[in-house]
């Protein structure tokens, strides 16, 4: 049937070409207008718990979209009319920005800071610094005496040492344009900076508005990635086929992947752009491979006008099998990835399992029908000739696999894999270090939020809810109110959470107020009816939108506010765990808690589900490429020979991995995915053509020396020209396409290695009989080979 396949296709060799170029070119159209964006909601496990609760109170107590903007000072304090009128400013400005929620808008300069005051007139409530900044040296002082009497304000919202204060805004995440609100807000920004204030912006809009700013430079980072590998086919094979046949593999899978996701309705992540560079290194690998066994067969045909097509026929009809089994091993790994809950994943999983059944057609197909085309096959583009030195190379392989040496690089491989797997034990969920992994720890942004977080509770905030849907006043309930401030003493105890807030804080103000400040009564009421009177007093000077950030427009249902320090994995499942603890610990008669929303609540549900289910993943993934190596080969034997190359790769890249402090997190899942299908393509090609040697009458010897040397060429080439390319990431302002980049680097580099020591010697070692079929049985006796697997 293969045969059968590359006869057609290099015998309607135009007919091809022309379909295909039809077909890109309708592609690309779409392909052009394809979406690069990071949608939110795509980043939400929608069945989780923790979610579910999000979704549904997002819009009272707050949303995992919030930008926090600090003002600082180096002298003084904050209290000067020039740094108040920044303040005001920029929290009247918020206002236009794109999606923002004006009802979460605050700062000192809103009416949601206000002082509660109660006198023989009544119970008075007003708003800090609304509408008007203070004019005069008493106004300041008086401000300044206010928020110094508010536990709800100083501290949350100017600092201990009154030298910063903050302004918190929350964005509709179904209306949110990152890239927009990223612009809007620095432009704000930028109009209030200077005279010795420092303004400090943190927040996932913020964050993903940056990968966005660096897009330009990433995409001169692929044409530099792009350059370097066609500089080195070009030094290396010799040849403008080696150069353009690999570059335009890449081109048209890119273009038919992004025109069919685009047709889809799938946008493009900025992000993944590391897993499309991947997947185009596979398209110059199976591409490069095709040329370099069109190069093989030229000495071994008669000279003629058919020599190309003769030489491209058999090239297609003996790398169709590797070459198939490759993509649709990448392919099928991928596609593990889709069952996550996680929308994004999905999403990705489809562009992804797109883009490398594009392969197919792009190197598989149209390199070696192009390579037909070719009327002076043996000429050459340039004198300088690098083969003897990569022959060297090969020749090493080769004396390692035939001497005592495979034994030796069987057991190392195998001590490596134990030790790698053991370190790998300590692999990170989640992110791995403070600050956002996907930037430097240099980043404006990390240091902006090191910043925010030396100087108040923390930046990043989770909110549990108690109550009962339904039952209207249960917050003013003695059982609500206390275990609030039970649990908030209890969670504070936790060092990487600064802070609480939440209906107990206030109720105890108003309770102090009411008796001329006196703080023997800064407690909450002895009884349910005087908390519910200090409510009402409360919600009666309260203007709508005033009580949002601690309970429901019915009371039924209240929130604590936790402010993180940071989002590192461990502090999330840490403070999760304590808090499961504690609801198990006192459990309520009528309410009941619902975790847990705010950006930190969205990532502990992301983190329990990569948690559960990477281990899944990975075992899946493994067992359909074992499967796959079964049906192919009809061979039990072959799913187990081809797993070895994977488990080397795999585990010394998560042995780096916990090295370097790279968390698995929602965004180096895939490439961890893809990887295991990268791990295991480039043994086949060297296995398939052991086989193939085999089958002709060859030798163990002459087959393995035979398929190191043709083979192991285009792996040697590959990996060295991939290698190079993918280690100019690490120049990227993107810390995490940098460590992706040098992931990729080492995988391939693995692989390369596993490919060209370890999978020979395997070979040589135990002689499975799906390569060297029956013959090797009384060969194997013959020359005390070794064991025989059968």
């Amino acid at each position: 049937m293969i045969e059968r396949i590359a006869a057609f296709c290099i015998r309607q060799r135009h007919w091809v070409v022309a379909v295909i170029a039809v077909l890109t070119t309708l592609l690309a159209w779409f392909a052009l207008h394809i979406e690069v964006r990071t949608v939110f909601e795509d980043m939400l496990p929608s069945r989780h718990e923790y979610v579910r609760t999000h979704e549904k109170f997002k819009d009272t107590f707050g949303g995992s979209n919030m930008v926090t903007i600090m003002f600082e000072v180096d002298q003084g304090d904050i209290f000067r009319p020039e740094v108040l009128d920044k303040v005001r400013r920029v929290t009247l400005g918020l206002r236009e920005v794109a999606a923002v929620n004006q009802y979460q808008i605050t700062s000192l300069a809103s009416k949601k800071l206000k002082e509660v005051r109660a006198s023989t007139a009544g119970i008075e409530s007003r708003p800090l610094m609304w509408p008007e900044v203070p004019a005069n040296a008493g106004q300041l002082s008086e401000l300044k005496q206010a928020v110094l009497r508010n536990p709800l304000v100083y501290g949350p919202y100017v600092s201990k040492d009154l030298q910063a204060t903050l302004i918190t805004v929350d964005f509709n995440d179904r209306q949110i344009d990152y890239a927009k609100v990223f612009t809007q807000v620095k432009a704000l920004l930028a109009q209030v900076q200077g005279d010795s204030v420092q303004v400090r912006v943190v927040g996932d809009p913020i964050l993903y508005g940056w990968v966005n700013h660096y897009l330009p430079e990433t995409l001169h980072l692929v044409l530099y990635a792009l350059a370097v590998t066609l500089a080195m086919l070009f030094v290396l094979l010799r040849t403008w086929r080696g150069v353009v046949l690999p570059l335009l593999a890449g081109l048209v899978s890119a273009v038919w992947a992004l025109g069919i996701c685009h047709l889809l309705g799938i946008s493009f992540e900025p992000l993944v752009i590391v897993v499309a560079m991947l997947i185009t290194s596979r398209a110059v690998s199976h591409s490069v491979q095709i040329v370099n066994r069109f190069d093989d067969e030229l000495p071994l045909l008669p000279p003629g006008a058919g020599l190309s097509r003769d030489a491209a026929r058999i090239a297609l009809a003996d790398l169709f099998r590797p070459g198939m089994l490759g993509v649709i091993a990448d392919a099928a790994c991928m596609a593990v990835v889709a069952l996550s809950p996680i929308p994004m994943l999905q999403k990705l999983t489809v562009l992804s399992v797109v883009w490398v059944c594009t392969l197919t057609i792009s190197a598989v197909i149209l390199t070696p029908v192009l390579l037909s085309y070719i009327r002076r096959p043996h000429g050459v583009a340039h004198p300088l000739d690098c083969q003897p030195l990569l022959r060297k190379l090969l020749d090493l392989c080769v004396r390692v696999t035939l001497s005592r040496g495979r034994y030796y690089v069987l057991g190392g491989a195998a001590l490596v894999v134990l030790a790698a797997g053991l370190y790998s034990l300590n692999l990170k969920i989640g992110d791995a270090n403070p600050g956002s992994p996907i930037l430097w720890p240099q980043a404006d942004y990390n240091r902006d939020a090191a910043a925010i977080n030396a100087r108040f509770e923390g930046v990043d905030r989770m909110f549990v809810v108690i109550g009962q849907d339904g039952h209207q006043g249960y917050v003013k309930s003695n059982e609500a109110l206390q275990s609030m401030s039970q649990f908030q003493r209890f969670i504070e105890a936790q060092p990487e959470i600064g802070g609480s807030q939440s209906i107990a804080d206030v109720l105890p103000q108003v309770n102090a107020s009411l008796r001329e400040g006196n703080p023997r009564y800064l407690e909450l009421g002895a009884s349910a009816d005087l908390n519910g009177s200090l409510m009402a007093m409360l919600d009666s000077v309260s203007e709508p939108g005033d009580m949002d950030r601690f309970t429901d427009a019915h009371y039924a249902n209240g929130a604590v506010t936790l402010m993180f320090r940071d989002r590192q994995g461990e502090t999330i499942r840490t403070a999760v765990a304590r808090i499961k603890d504690f609801i198990a610990a006192h459990p309520l008669r009528e309410g009941h808690w619902q975790l847990a929303g705010g950006v930190i609540g969205v990532m502990a549900a992301v983190n329990e589900i990569i948690l559960s289910s990477q281990i899944e993943a990975i075992a899946l993934a493994l067992l359909v490429l074992a499967v796959i190596c079964i049906v192919v080969y009809r061979s039990s034997v072959a799913g187990m020979v081809f797993m070895v190359p994977v488990i080397i790769s795999n585990m010394l890249t998560f042995a780096f991995m916990t090295w370097k402090g790279i968390g698995m997190n929602i965004n180096t899942v895939p490439v961890a995915a893809l990887g295991i299908g990268l791990g295991v393509d480039y043994a086949f090609y060297i296995a398939d053509r052991v086989k193939e040697e085999i089958a002709i009458g060859s030798t163990p010897e002459q087959a393995i020396r035979k398929a190191l040397h043709s083979a192991g060429m285009g792996v040697v080439v590959t990996a060295s020209v991939l290698i190079l390319s993918t280690l100019l990431w690490w120049v990227s302002s993107l810390r995490f396409q940098a460590e992706m980049g040098l992931l990729m680097a080492i995988w391939l580099g693995v692989s390369a290695t596993s490919a060209l020591f370890v999978m020979p010697s395997l070979l040589y070692v135990f002689r499975p009989r799906f390569v060297f079929g029956e013959a090797s049985r009384a060969y194997a006796v013959t020359v005390h080979a070794g064991p025989q697997l059968s």
